[in-house]
């Protein structure tokens, strides 16, 4: 199985970067990653320092899909993701727009976390059940060289929790070869990421892309075995949310043979929305398999 290393640390979804590796469509492959906060924190006591590193979310790219070209669009399959240290570490971020109530003198609050039989150690009384997920998975766009912090119709730093094993997550093609990104593995995330922060790990990736030839998309989309979903992030989130269940309605009406205003009428009844760090505005709109037959 081909290896991906983490090293160096990319902070941006660049078509300028030399190519990590090349991998064929189908292949499974290794990608390691460190974690958001560049390894900083790693032992009992360490804190984030944004002076030492002020970069977060470090990905593991550029990764070049043979056969991809613009237009086209890559179905990344996540087949497995395990803590490369067996810890995570978070710590309290700044509380952004919360600071309006909560004030803004907040304490560091790192610490590292162990992962023991398949449960996070957040404390002595409190175990949290081990989940991971990337929160940050891209393609690089054809113009400007967006950073690892928000994200956009190439991916980029989603934070949504259906971003794990089993699931596949399909982005937009701009340049040739793809130029697959991920990174920013975590061990659990609450919906909304509140303080900007999960329980950040350094993770083993395992998995593989197909290549849809000639699937346009505007957005990206997140498939499962029980659901279908489409990503957007706008601010206000509202606009998020509009964007999300209008690319839901006109994937369900092509591909599903809904007409457009009943798949509208539906979504109003079954939809449901899935949320990444709520300072970005990122969202995904979703609806059950189970719905989808017209």
């Amino acid at each position: 199985m081909q290896k991906i290393p983490a090293l160096p640390l990319q902070y941006e979804f660049s078509r300028h970067l030399k190519p990590r590796g090349t991998v064929s469509p189908g292949e499974v492959f290794q990608v390691e990653s460190e974690d958001a906060l560049s390894g900083q924190i790693r032992f009992p006591g360490d804190q984030r320092d944004k002076k030492a590193m002020p970069y977060s979310n470090p990905n593991c790219g550029p990764i070049l899909i043979e056969g991809a070209e613009p237009g086209d669009a890559l179905r990344v399959t996540i087949h497995g993701i395990v803590p490369r240290d067996d810890q995570c570490a978070t710590y309290t971020g700044h509380p952004g727009p919360l600071a309006q109530w909560l004030g803004n003198k907040v304490p560091s609050g790192g610490h590292v976390c162990p992962i023991v039989n398949d449960e996070i150690v957040w404390s002595e009384s409190i175990r949290i059940p081990f989940a991971p997920m990337l929160g940050c998975i891209a393609t690089a766009p054809a113009w400007g060289v967006p950073t690892t912090l928000p994200a956009g119709p190439h991916g980029g730093n989603m934070d949504l929790v259906e971003v794990c094993p089993s699931h596949t997550v399909v982005l937009p093609v701009f340049v040739s070869g793809g130029y697959l990104f991920l990174g920013d593995a975590h061990a659990a995330m609450g919906q909304g990421e509140l303080s900007a922060t999960g329980l950040e790990m350094a993770a083993l990736t395992q998995v593989s892309v197909e290549v849809a030839k000639g699937v346009h998309l505007e957005c990206p989309r997140i498939e499962t075995p029980t659901e279908i979903m489409c990503v957007a992030t706008q601010r206000p989130m509202e606009r998020a949310i509009a964007e999300a269940y209008a690319n839901l309605i006109l994937w369900m009406e092509t591909e599903f043979g809904w007409e457009r205003w009943k798949a509208y009428d539906l979504l109003t009844h079954v939809g449901r929305l899935s949320i990444g760090y709520y300072d970005i505005g990122t969202v995904a709109a979703k609806i059950d398999r189970k719905y989808l037959e017209p």
